[in-house]
């Protein structure tokens, strides 16, 4: 597959993640650079990850060198962080995104979560007293905005349930491109891939190999015998296999690794595919959610329990 693959928007379908606990420019900057020796072209930041500005200089010292032809050969997707998320903070949110990373428009936009948080509740922990109702349709109006003034080429949304991507439908004039959420063999999202495919909306999978390492992350991906064994079996790392999985899904894979040997490894899934009895075994994977985003749920706030967050999708 390689990282030149595109959805039918033009959308890589393999991109570099930059979700990193404590943001440290230096080697953020250095690594999206190796990533762009390396093949890819898509990178995926946010507001709330603070590794807008690094990705941005690395943009602009990759067109400099000429390891890409233009700041339009890569794909840039940035997010509206839950304290912007408010009708008359939209546009200037992404606007000081556009500042951070140095470019006039993003490739893509997405709504970080369906969740409102006061303006300026920007680091965890959050207290209840923090959240607001998620005016849905204010928001969506706002990112419509941001593609008509030119400033996000597409927009769409992350961590939507079928039922909220319902309701926005209901409304949108213009539709989300994208949902960006969890998808790994241990949460395979079947349900919403399906529901999204007749929608016209294209799934990107976020931690595909289970966020291992991560403040909420789990091993339960990695650790997947039945995932250990076809990798075994096959001479391919149990990563491999996952990205693999994924990609035959038809859904974008966000990645993150900031070791070469690994960008590599990520990117080079091409070439072979897994056998029909291979699928059935990661079907019957039992399943799990990983990230349940307890943080955005309290018995004060907006949504008092996991089954309002999701609308009982997990």
């Amino acid at each position: 597959m390689g990282a030149g693959d595109k959805t039918a928007a033009g959308m890589p379908r393999i991109g570099m993640g930059t979700a990193v606990q404590g943001p440290k420019p230096d080697p953020i900057r250095r690594a999206v650079l190796r990533a762009i020796e390396v093949g890819y072209r898509h990178f995926d930041t946010a507001a709330h990850y603070e590794t807008e500005a690094p990705i941005g200089e690395a943009a602009a010292e990759a067109v400099r060198s000429g390891a890409v032809a233009s700041r339009d050969d890569l794909f840039i997707t940035s997010k509206l962080w839950c304290s912007d998320a408010h009708r008359d903070r939209v546009v200037p949110a992404l606007r000081q995104t556009l500042r951070n990373l140095q470019m006039e428009h993003v490739d893509l936009y997405l709504v970080h979560w369906p969740v409102s948080m006061k303006p300026g509740r920007f680091k965890a922990p959050f207290t209840a007293e923090d959240f607001v109702p998620f005016d849905m349709r204010a928001v969506w109006e706002a990112m419509e905005e941001c593609h008509r003034l030119g400033l996000a080429k597409a927009i769409g949304v992350a961590n939507f349930s079928c039922k909220k991507l319902e309701t926005l439908l209901s409304f949108a004039t213009i539709p989300p491109t994208v949902n960006q959420v969890e998808v790994n063999p241990v949460w395979q999202q079947r349900k919403l891939r399906e529901f999204c495919r007749g929608k016209g909306i294209q799934l990107c999978a976020y931690s595909p190999l289970g966020a291992k390492g991560t403040h909420w992350g789990s091993d339960a991906v990695m650790d997947a015998g039945v995932l250990q064994e076809i990798a075994a079996y096959r001479g391919k790392s149990v990563a491999q296999v996952c990205l693999r999985w994924v990609y035959e899904q038809g859904d974008c894979l966000i990645v993150k690794s900031f070791d070469e040997a690994r960008m590599r490894e990520n990117l080079d899934v091409d070439g072979w595919e897994l056998t029909e009895e291979e699928r059935r075994r990661i079907a019957e994977i039992p399943q799990r959610k990983i990230n349940l985003g307890k943080r955005y749920v309290s018995e004060h706030g907006p949504y008092k329990s996991l089954e309002e967050l999701w609308d009982g999708e997990v």
